[in-house]
Parts: structure tokens; sequence; C-alpha cells
């Protein structure tokens, strides 16, 4: 008799988690696309942690009458096995909440960042004064435990943790905020223990000099091994870090001072910037300028490179590249550089224009919405600078009656470049 209850007890199971399972496939090939949206925009909301009450209440009359089980199961599912190119409507919840999340997202961006000018700001302006104390208090015990040199190697091994342990922080403003202050201590530790001169505007100007010295191991410990450790530290925390791309500049940057820093480049300069500076230079041009021009040419063989491979891992640090590229060639592009020769001047005008050209046009190619509008930004960077430039050859803006005619143009100039890019984007995207 027990057997016989037992099975009759599973046949029941068995039937009614059948039909559950019948009327949710049922319901689902009952709804319309109005309606799997509905469900769809339900669900991330859920998932999100939002209140749906609002929600359902606005759409419910859009749908039979159910359970909110059923609901839940029906939103669950729709959520998890369709395949939905989900675009949320104007004013819509979702839409709300997504533009609630990028506006965060940037203001924690921005608190990071400040944080991180704080805290250096910080540690300049009072390091000093707490090494003092500590030498002067407690100096017995620690005259040898803070030696500046035995300092110096602590910091370092406090930069490399702050580095190796902070990439696990969930917070995105702590992590950023301590792998920062790890890169400036590796960065500042290692100068200090390679030059040993142990206090930071020392070895700043160590820093100066040795890169146009004529001592090249000078120049390598000085200035090429930090960078190189600070590289290094860089693509761990890219490595395990992926979504922070913003340290794909950082990588860029630290890796052509540590590329750029080594001797070698100090002979091979004379026969590199010419690219840029075709045009022989009767006056005086600073050296640092030259630099700058031979630092920009190979900056600009890499990234070409890089392009060449046509592969999408690149496009972070291609995007990279090219930002440090443009504002390389805003300055190269000045007018204040060329003073005893226009050619160069006239030269460069060209040079920047093609190559603004050209990476708007890759960008457009790979669908790069970072380097499309960096080369928007630099045009209209660069058109503004060629405007006030203009006057340079005949007046001085300190100087007439004719700076509020000349303020009125840059404000036609503004205003004519904004409504530039609408056009241009409406016409290139067809929104």
């Amino acid at each position: 008799m027990k057997k016989i209850l037992l099975l009759l007890l599973l046949c029941c199971l068995s039937a009614y988690a059948k039909t559950s399972s019948e009327n949710i496939g049922s319901h689902l090939s009952s709804l319309n696309e109005k309606q799997r949206t509905i469900l769809y925009e339900f669900e991330v909301l859920k998932r999100n942690g939002c209140k749906t009450d609002h929600f359902w209440q606005g759409n419910k009359n859009q749908f039979s009458e159910f359970d909110a089980e059923t609901r839940d199961e029906l939103a669950k599912q729709i959520f998890e096995n369709s395949t939905i190119v989900y675009k949320p409507q104007k004013n819509s919840a979702v839409q709300i909440w997504m533009q609630t999340q990028l506006l965060t997202n940037w203001m924690f961006y921005l608190s990071a960042f400040i944080a991180i000018c704080a805290v250096i700001a910080l540690f300049k302006k009072y390091w000093s004064l707490l090494i003092g104390f500590l030498l002067k208090r407690l100096e017995p015990v620690l005259r040898y435990l803070f030696s500046p040199l035995l300092l110096t190697c602590e910091l370092l091994i406090v930069g490399i943790a702050c580095v190796f342990y902070a990439v696990s922080i969930e917070d995105f403003v702590v992590r950023t905020v301590i792998i920062h202050l790890g890169l400036f201590l590796l960065w500042s530790q290692s100068t200090a223990l390679f030059t040993k001169e142990y206090w930071v505007k020392k070895y700043v100007l160590e820093i100066e000099n040795n890169f146009w010295g004529k001592d090249p191991w000078e120049t390598i410990k000085t200035i090429c091994l930090p960078a190189v450790l600070v590289t290094l530290a860089l693509s761990y925390v890219l490595y395990k870090v992926p979504a922070d791309v913003f340290y794909n500049y950082e990588i860029v940057i630290s890796g052509i001072a540590s590329f750029y820093a080594l001797p070698f480049w100090r002979i091979l300069e004379k026969y590199i910037y010419p690219i840029l500076f075709p045009f022989k230079n009767d006056g005086y041009r600073a050296r640092s300028i030259d630099s700058l021009g031979a630092c920009t040419v190979i900056a600009v063989i890499l990234t070409v490179v890089l392009i060449l491979q046509w592969n999408a891992v690149f496009y972070n640090v291609i995007a990279a590249f090219i930002s440090l590229e443009i504002f390389a060639f805003l300055i190269l592009s000045s007018k204040e550089n060329h003073k005893y020769n226009l050619g160069n001047y006239y030269y460069l005008q060209f040079v920047v224009v093609l190559f603004l050209v050209l990476m708007f046009l890759y960008g457009y190619q790979i669908n790069s919405n970072e380097i499309i509008w960096f080369s928007l930004t630099g045009s209209c960077v660069f058109v503004i600078l060629k405007y006030l430039e203009i006057f340079s050859f005949f007046s001085s803006w300190k100087r007439g009656n004719s700076w509020a005619w000349k303020l009125l143009g840059l404000a036609a100039l503004l205003w004519s470049l904004g409504q530039g890019i609408l056009y241009f984007s409406k016409l290139l995207f067809a929104i």
C-alpha cells in the first residue's frame, strides 16, 4: 500500500512540473515584441537593485492576468535565453538608469583623479616635515631605520606592495588612488636609488641634466630604468584590471619615455627630426623641440606598425598613441617654435592636417569612438590655435582697439566648429 501511495505522489509531482513548464512555454510563445521588451526592462531593473513596483504598475496593463511568480519567471527566461538588440526608449526607466550610471562613473573618475593629485601634493608638502619630526623625536631608535637610503628602499617596497595588492580592491576610486600612489613611489624611489639623491628636488634636476648629458649610463639609470619599472608595473595592472582602460594611456607614456631615453637616440636624433623640420634653421630653436619632433616620428612609426596588425587587441594602445601624437603635433606646429624659419612652420601645418584627417578616417573605419573624438578635438584645438596665430603676424592681442573684434571672431569660429561637428556626425552616423 505504501509503495502504491508513493508512486501516485511521484506521478502527481511529475504532472505538476510538466504543467508548470508548459505554462511558461505557452506564455512565452504568446508574448509580442513589446511585451518581451517590457519584461526585459523589468529584469534589467531588478538585477541592478532598482525598485520595480512603479515600473510594473505602469506597464502591467499590457499583459493578461498572471501572478508575480509567473511574471518573474518569464522575465528571467527572456533575459537569459533571448538575444535582444536592445535600445531603451526615450525617457524610459532603463534609459534614465543608464544615464545615471554614466554620470556616476564620470564622477568616480573625477574623484579618483582629484584624490590622486591631493595625495601626491600632500606627500610632497608634508613628507619633509614628517621625516624631520621622526628624526628629532625618535632619533635614538630611528636614526638607522629611517636613514635616507634605508627609507628609500622601504618606500620602494611599499610602492611595489601598493601596485601588487591594489588590483584586487573592488572599489574603483580606492583602487585607482592606491595604484597611482604605488606607481609614484616606484618611479621616485627607484630614481632616488639610481641617482643617489634622496630628495625630490635634487633628483628632478638630475633627470633634466642627465637627459642631455654625455654619459650614456647616467641617462639609462636616471631615466630609462625607472621608466621601465613603471611600464612593467602598468603592464601588470592592465593584465589584472583590463576594464580600467585609461592605464593604456599611461603605459604608452612610460613606454615611450623608457624607449626614447636609451642613449643611442641622442646620436640618431639629428637624422630623425628633419623629417618634421626639413628646412634649415637659421636661428635658435630649443633642443627639446628637436627631441620632441624625433620622439613624435618614432611614436608615429610604432602606431603605423600596430595599425597594420589589424588586431582589436591593440585598439586601446593605438588610441593612446594617437592622443599623445596629437598633443605633440599641436606643440610642434606652434609658430612660437619657428620664429626664424617659417618654412618649417608652413610645412608642419600641412603635416598636422594630414595626420588629423587620416586618424579620423581610421577611427571611422574601425568604429572607434575614442579615436574619432581625439581627432575631432585635436582638429578644433588646432583651428583655434591657428586663428590666434594669424593675428600674431600683424598685431598683438594686447595692443590696439580691435581685441573685441578678435574675440567676436573667436566666438563665431567656436560656433562654426560646433555646427560642423553636429552636421558631419549626423551625416556619418545617420542619427
